[in-house]
């Protein structure tokens, strides 16, 4: 049976991380409303604007049900935006922004720079079968991860600034960068691996 997994369908890179889903064995569905909640194994949270997804999340009733999914286990991986909104903590965070949290990280928003300081640079990957081969990571206004706590695994580092970029702590997974915008799946076949290990 192919996991169903939703992509949170509020703001951001939805359809990207439908395709690269499906293109690994994954079952996507977009998920809007907290009632489609219960049908999901797993959850993306796509790029976009975290403060924006975080209104988005609390206008459509679904800040509260979402961390309590992700506290109780529910796999989620964030890219870019998913990753601000699955910190437990954040730097430089709009007033009163929340966040899903998840992970025990502290996380700055828009730590690369602005949208015109967007770049492409290979990233170093431990935990992977392809070990030896560096990922090609498209940042777009990325975040980098500032301190992560000791039940973190860091993924990937930024080749450039040695900056921590992905991170995994049990069942959720998080990157700075997107990776369902380059062909390279190892990050969406991870995703999937691991809910297929949790339910």
């Amino acid at each position: 049976m192919k996991p169903a997994i939703g992509v949170l369908a509020l703001q951001g890179d939805v359809p990207e991380h439908l395709r690269a889903l499906e293109a690994v064995d994954g079952q996507p569905v977009a998920v809007r409303r907290p009632e489609e909640l219960h049908l999901i194994d797993g959850l993306v949270i796509p790029g976009g604007e975290s403060t924006t997804l975080w209104r988005l999340s609390v206008a459509f009733d679904m800040l509260e049900p979402l961390r309590k999914l992700i506290a109780s286990g529910l796999p989620a991986f964030g890219s870019c935006a998913g990753m601000i909104m699955l910190a437990d903590r954040l730097t430089d965070g709009a007033e009163g922004q929340q966040t899903y949290g998840g992970i025990d990280m502290t996380v700055r928003r828009n730590a690369f720079g602005r949208q015109v300081d967007s770049f492409e640079r290979d990233i170093a990957l431990t935990g992977f079968a392809e070990d030896d081969d560096p990922l090609c990571a498209i940042f777009i206004r990325a975040p980098w991860v500032e301190q992560v706590g000791a039940g973190v695994a860091i993924l990937g580092t930024d080749q450039g600034t040695g900056r921590i970029v992905a991170v995994r702590q049990g069942p959720v997974l998080a990157t700075a960068f997107h990776p369902e915008l380059t062909p390279d799946r190892r990050i969406h076949q991870l995703f999937v691996d691991i809910v297929k290990d949790n339910t």
